[in-house]
């Protein structure tokens, strides 16, 4: 009889231990599952932080070019305005040079 309760007891102490590791297993694989949706989870907010960055850089450039474009363009007609200015100040200077020359006086 004796022999009878220790081996009802070590069936019973072998399926407790079945049911508890069987139940650990689920909530490991629980666990792993839920640890792999967040990894999933930042590598997309990753990804998608990477793309956002690529975006703002991509138009800050295109932003620089349009400014230096547009700056090049100011820069010429600034020139173009000081090149005529001095031709028109050698012009009048010319002119002055033949009146001084000529003995005429300037119209004043």
């Amino acid at each position: 009889m004796r022999k009878i309760v220790i081996a009802t007891t070590a069936a019973v102490a072998a399926l407790s231990l079945a049911a508890c590791s069987e139940k650990t297993q689920d909530t490991t694989e629980a666990a792993a599952s839920s640890a792999a949706d967040d990894i999933n989870a930042m590598a997309s907010d990753a990804a998608s932080a990477v793309d956002n960055a690529g975006d703002k850089v991509k138009g800050s450039a295109a932003d620089a070019a349009e400014d230096a474009s547009e700056a090049a363009d100011d820069a010429r007609d600034a020139a173009a305005d000081a090149a005529a200015s001095a031709e028109q100040a050698a012009k009048d200077a010319a002119a002055e040079m033949d009146n001084n020359n000529t003995g005429n006086k300037p119209n004043q």
